[in-house]
This record gives C-alpha cells, sequence and structure tokens, in this order.
C-alpha cells in the first residue's frame, strides 16, 4: 500500500496523525472487502486552499472539510470486480497498485468540527478519512438511502479501530 500524505497546513496538533490516516484508510479498504493493495494520496490544508479546490473543481464557492477524487469509474459501489489489473488507467503500472484517488482535508475544518460536535481532534480527522475514503470507492450519499448508509459505514469503521465519539486524546 501506498499512502502519499503531504501535509501542506504547518503544525498538526494530532499526535500520530499519519499513523490515524493510515489504519482509517487501511480499516475502510479491508470494511469494503478491496482485493488489491492501493495508492491514495493525502492532502492536509488550509480553509483557504480547499475553497479553492472546492470551486476551482466543484464551482462551489465555499471552504468544505473534505474533498474526494476518486479515480476509479464503479458499476456498482465497493464492486472491485469489474477491474482489470491490467488496465493502466486504474493501476500503477510500476506497483501494480490501485489508484484509488485523492483525499484533500481542511485541518481547519476538522478543529473547527472537533469542537462544535464536541468530540476529539482525532476523531474528526478518523471521521473525514473514513468518509473520504467510502467516496474513493464508489459510495455517494445524494440520495436519503445512500447517506443513511455511508453513515452507517462509515460508523462501523470508526468503531473498529476505536474512533467512537467519545474517543479521548491520549
Amino acid at each position: 500500500m501506498s499512502y502519499n500524505i503531504e501535509n501542506e497546513y504547518g503544525d498538526i496538533t494530532i499526535k500520530d496523525y499519519e499513523r490515524v490516516i493510515c489504519s482509517v484508510i487501511e480499516q475502510s479498504l479491508a470494511f469494503v472487502g478491496c482485493p488489491y493493495e492501493c495508492e491514495i494520496n493525502v492532502i492536509l490544508t488550509d480553509n483557504k486552499t480547499i475553497k479553492e479546490i472546492n470551486n476551482e473543481q466543484r464551482q462551489i464557492d465555499d471552504a468544505t472539510d473534505v474533498l474526494s477524487f476518486p479515480l476509479v469509474d464503479y458499476i456498482v459501489p465497493g464492486d472491485f470486480s469489474k477491474l482489470n489489473q491490467t488496465d493502466a488507467d486504474y493501476f500503477n503500472i510500476q506497483t501494480g497498485e490501485l489508484l484509488l484517488g485523492d483525499i484533500v482535508i481542511s485541518m481547519d475544518k476538522v478543529y473547527e468540527q472537533a469542537k462544535a460536535y464536541n468530540h476529539s481532534q482525532t476523531r474528526e480527522l478518523a471521521f473525514l478519512v473514513a468518509h473520504s475514503m467510502l467516496h474513493l470507492c464508489g459510495f455517494d450519499h445524494m440520495e436519503e438511502d445512500e447517506r443513511k448508509d455511508m453513515e452507517d459505514k462509515q460508523e462501523q469503521i470508526l468503531t473498529m479501530k476505536g474512533y467512537t465519539r467519545d474517543y479521548e486524546e491520549i
């Protein structure tokens, strides 16, 4: 597995934030049953930069907490059976890893939302990674039933890693 974590934010107060990100990525992939080693890029940034990306990519002129850019086109969310490992559009030809996609997280939003939702910053970061990983695996929340399904999956992933709402920083 290749996890490329780029900290454009600067000083991050969450202890072992890279370990948190990697562990949630791994749990998410195990949860959806991804049969491949994957390459995932994670960028940690601020509200200003994520607002620019959101405006450029989605024409929404507002800062958001997380953006997901999946590279795989799924017929059915979480169904990897239609992928062909020789397809250069989906697999890194040098490593053989599935190019799952990119995640952009606003650390400003991590800190703001942790305070607003009265849980730890670590839990908020873990939540955003789990949420984004489900998007990279083809899940969405445009319809009410999709939203409920995604929320359920997110909570299961976070619970498996111990990042529940009452998780406390050590």
